[in-house]
């Protein structure tokens, strides 16, 4: 039987070839995940979960499964469609351009609108399902989230509203009705969100400026900008003291507001001595997962074992 020298080595080739197919597909995958800013939409989930957790005093029931998705998948939604309405600026930007669609990862850019668009809609019946309330709160918050973007302070007012929004979702989902419990926690995030965005700002202001972007605290000098951080950082440690009398929270809920207001305050301070970058972006890291999070994981866990 004479040998075909041809087929030597295929099964090798075609398992080659499967293997730079999956690579493929779940690059493509990766691709499109990296669209909805995972980190930045668990970490809006996550407080959506421990806001209703709050509203039902610390009750476990699986509607809070359904709110944690609900608000998991309008979070994905709306900073996808915010991160496709910014697609040419975040190619002007150095620190931006490599992002999925400014780099053409994703091309072109309206492939990504089926996944963006299933998912608010998919967020808003789940969140009519919850609650009509928690419909509006979600439709509301998407909206400002999709609309003057980028302008005059890109915090005020339509961050904060579309940051609000998740907080609504899990508080409405559980108890319709509102109270000085949950406008602390709103204004809370009102004061987070500039320590959160402006520090960005400020550690790139030359790229921002570059790319013809101009709005607070970009078209103020470091030193300027950086003194009304430190006057947020005073007020976010006062709102989370505040929260602690009006909350009914214990010792645990208060020590731990205190290490984070001193560390926030802290760090506000050290940018107002330094105008460094450096120092920026430090207040950046630290009011993302270490501040947000912890702050919000310590009501829950104060409410489900000291109360």
């Amino acid at each position: 039987m004479a040998l075909n020298y041809s087929q030597i080595g295929a099964p090798g080739r075609e398992k080659s070839v499967l293997s730079r197919k999956r690579r493929s597909a779940v690059a493509r995958a990766v691709n499109y995940i990296e669209v909805l800013k995972p980190l930045p939409s668990a970490l809006l989930a996550f407080i959506g979960f421990c806001a209703a957790v709050i509203a039902g005093q610390g009750q476990l029931n699986p509607r809070l499964a359904l709110v944690l998705a609900a608000v998991l998948i309008a979070s994905a939604g709306a900073n996808g469609l915010t991160n496709y309405l910014d697609r040419d600026i975040d190619a002007r930007m150095q620190r931006t351009c490599y992002r999925v669609l400014p780099s053409k990862a994703i091309y072109p850019p309206v492939k990504v609108l089926p996944l963006i668009i299933g998912l608010i809609v998919i967020g808003l019946v789940l969140a009519w399902y919850l609650h009509p309330f928690v419909f509006l709160a979600d439709a509301f918050g998407t909206l400002v989230a999709a609309t003057w973007r980028k302008k005059v302070t890109c915090v005020y007012p339509q961050g904060v509203l579309a940051s609000c929004a998740p907080i609504l979702m899990g508080w409405l989902a559980v108890r319709q009705t509102l109270s000085w419990e949950l406008l602390l926690l709103c204004i809370l995030i009102a004061a987070w969100l500039p320590l959160h965005v402006w520090s960005v700002n400020i550690t790139h202001r030359e790229d921002y400026r570059q790319a013809g972007l101009n709005y607070f605290p970009i078209n103020l000098e470091v030193k300027d900008s950086v003194r009304v951080l430190l006057v947020f950082s005073l007020v976010l440690y006062a709102v989370s003291i505040a929260l602690y009398f009006v909350g009914g929270f214990s010792w645990l809920y208060l020590a731990l507001a205190n290490i984070l207001g001193i560390l926030m305050v802290y760090a506000g301070s050290r940018l107002v001595v330094s105008h460094a970058t450096k120092d920026a972006w430090r207040l950046y890291r630290l009011s993302a997962f270490p501040y947000l999070g912890a702050i919000f994981m310590v009501m829950c866990l104060d409410i489900w074992f000291l109360r």
